[in-house]
């Protein structure tokens, strides 16, 4: 169990995830997946957006035209004139806002498909990528921090692709247009503005930053709040047996308080930016209203990039472009806040995304097999029962080694961490078929070498041998495919009796896995459920009884029908009666295979050809049981009960 303390794992350079400095490299690789994604659609709602943005502008132009027409038609007096001139421009611009309804529907409707869909694809490619990860990545980050890259991290990014990318498309178009057309009406105004401006970008900086740097922590916090949930939903009887609610409220109002107060800076900073720029646009509207009466009343020479001489016709349209400019300036800043999140989010999604993969070197592969009329293995498309190992080599050629189970490590040392050893020096010698059973206590190395067998973890020193191959050259997916693993801590999936043990392997007919069942000694108590193989198991099979499920677990083991068997404590969690039954199903299941027991209960290991007994990461002993019992060393202190297993 975590503490409150606990603060999670660290990012690249041992930096705390969360205190890592933003980056705009999130917003350019999310840009660019984008278009990679949907290089038509995306950069088709991108036009609509822009010609939608530039449209916004129109008025700007159209309102100043007809002001000077009308200021025209009323020093003339020429009505007929200024109608001829007034009303096509009034239709013109009537008709840019139906097309411009036409673009933003359209930009609408793609943006909703563009984004459901990459988030759609982020998901799938996020999920790919961690069945690639290694087992030391799920051992070292917290269950409910890994699915929170699923939830809240891509629901910001989708945020940020359908609200906030188009509104700063839009609104960066809007500002750089009207600034050019301020320009094109009078400098002196555009000076004005500009200082207003400034003092916007000032307030923006100053209150978006610390925005920025909670929303990140916010970010991190959700997901170490629900690490701790789904920590404590599959600990929850563990608590209520040792009565430790008060100290799990106390535990969950700490992290639960953390994520309060960062949301709290987060969204206080946050909600606070807009109503001030909000007030200094309209301080600025004030400003220039009375800048330009004074400059009309003081009749001052107008400086513009058209040449337009300063009138009433140009100073009522600067208000409204005024407020239009500062209006799109504080919709950029209100947008740092979701711009903000959804790069937090990214980044902790790429931080999944770029973590290194499982290497595998490995070319040997695992193929079906026979022998010829002259007795050479050959290789097949029918599964026969029996395998081979094809290792092609340098020279082109290909040798075919049967697979029986031969697995040899030689002085291996091996440590999870760098520096820290927890296997010295272990040889083992398991011959094809012979039982190997491994004895010591908690934190010895057992399960550390069933786990350097299958290469969930990489030997630091040493040689282990499979068949005569080194595992390196072995792929992972056909060496695991070899090993059958039944564990200590079962793990059912929602879905059927049936399916579960077809999970061993996906092509075994309802025979196959009833057969298996039969063996394992799961089909007495499968028959009586209500339905069965086909009963529906919910929450890792909540609805059976520990041993009922290590059962189906040793029979999902068994339809796999692996040449190879590692048994980590298969039989702990099952009654005297129930492992006698399971003793003589397995006992069938391990015929003419090799296999690794590591067990507590000595009377489960007897029958073994090789006990191995473990201390501190060194094999201490090794024999059949009665050669250990002989040598009255710690295995017959343990048996005779003298000394315990801690």
């Amino acid at each position: 169990m975590r503490t409150p303390n606990y603060r999670g794992p660290k990012g690249p350079g041992g930096m705390p995830q969360g205190k890592r400095k933003f980056s705009m490299k999130a917003f350019k690789r999310v840009l660019k997946m984008m278009f990679s994604y949907y290089p038509v659609l995306f950069p088709l709602a991108l036009a609509c957006i822009i010609f939608a943005a530039f449209i916004a502008t129109a008025p700007a132009i159209f309102n100043q035209q007809i002001l000077a027409d009308i200021e025209q038609w009323y020093i003339s007096r020429d009505w007929e004139a200024a109608k001829q001139e007034i009303i096509p421009k009034i239709i013109i611009l009537a008709s840019l806002y139906v097309v411009s309804l036409a673009a933003v529907f359209t930009q609408t409707q793609l943006m909703a498909y563009i984004t459901q869909g990459f988030l759609g694809k982020m998901r799938k490619t996020l999920f790919s990528g961690m069945q690639n990860l290694p087992i030391k990545y799920f051992d070292t980050n917290k269950h409910g921090d890994i699915m929170s890259h699923f939830t809240n991290d891509i629901d910001t990014l989708r945020q940020l692709i359908s609200q906030s990318i188009p509104s700063i498309l839009q609104a960066g178009i809007v500002v750089i247009t009207v600034f050019f057309i301020m320009l094109s009406y009078s400098v002196w105004i555009t000076l004005v503005v500009l200082v207003g401006v400034f003092f916007l970008f000032l307030v923006t900086k100053k209150v978006g930053g610390g925005s920025a740097k909670y929303f990140m922590r916010q970010q991190k916090a959700i997901g170490k709040t629900e690490g701790f949930i789904q920590e404590m939903m599959n600990g929850q009887k563990v608590v209520k047996v040792f009565c430790h609610e008060d100290k799990t409220q106390t535990q969950f109002d700490e992290i639960n308080n953390a994520l309060c107060e960062d949301s709290k800076r987060a969204h206080a900073y946050a909600n606070i930016l807009g109503p001030i720029n909000m007030n200094i646009g309209n301080i600025l509207y004030v400003i220039i209203a009375t800048v330009g009466g004074l400059l009309l009343l003081l009749d001052v020479p107008n400086l513009s990039l058209s040449g337009l001489p300063l009138s009433i016709s140009i100073v009522i349209p600067f208000l409204n472009m005024t407020k239009q400019f500062t209006g799109n300036v504080n919709q950029l800043s209100q947008q740092i806040n979701s711009i903000v999140m959804g790069l937090a989010g990214a980044e902790r999604v790429f931080e999944v995304m770029d973590a290194a993969a499982e290497t595998d070197e490995g070319y040997v592969t695992l193929v079906n097999a026979k022998k010829d009329e002259n007795g050479s293995i050959v290789e097949t498309d029918e599964r026969t029962g029996m395998w081979a190992w094809k290792h092609p080599h340098g020279d082109g050629t290909i040798t075919y080694t049967e697979l029986k189970g031969d697995v040899r490590m030689v002085n291996v040392d091996f440590g999870y961490e760098e520096g820290k050893e927890v296997l010295h020096d272990v040889s083992v010698y398991a011959e094809p078929g012979q039982k190997v059973a491994f004895v010591g206590a908690t934190g010895a190395g057992k399960t550390t070498i069933t786990n350097l067998i299958n290469r969930f973890y990489d030997i630091a020193d040493g040689k282990i041998r499979y068949d005569g191959i080194n595992i390196n050259k072995i792929k992972k997916s056909d060496l695991r495919r070899s090993l059958g693993i039944v564990l200590q801590e079962t793990n059912l999936f929602t879905g059927t009796v049936m399916e579960n043990i077809r999970y061993g392997r996906l092509d075994a007919t309802d025979e196959e896995c009833i057969k298996a069942a039969q063996l394992s000694g799961a089909d007495d108590f499968i028959t009586r459920l209500p339905n069965g193989y086909e009963t529906e198991l919910t929450n890792n099979g909540s609805n059976l009884s520990q041993g009922q499920r290590q059962l189906i677990a040793i029979a999902r083991a068994a339809v796999a029908d692996p040449p190879v068997m590692i048994l980590d404590e298969a039989t702990s969690s099952i009654d005297t009666r129930t492992e006698a039954i399971v003793q003589k199903g397995m006992d069938s299941l391990m015929k003419g295979r090799t296999v690794f027991v590591i067990a507590h209960r000595l009377s489960t290991v007897q029958n073994s050809d090789v006990i191995m007994v473990l201390d501190k990461g060194r094999i201490i002993e090794r024999g059949s049981h009665d050669d250990l019992i002989k040598q009255k060393g710690q295995y017959y202190s343990l048996y005779t009960g003298a000394f315990e297993l801690e």
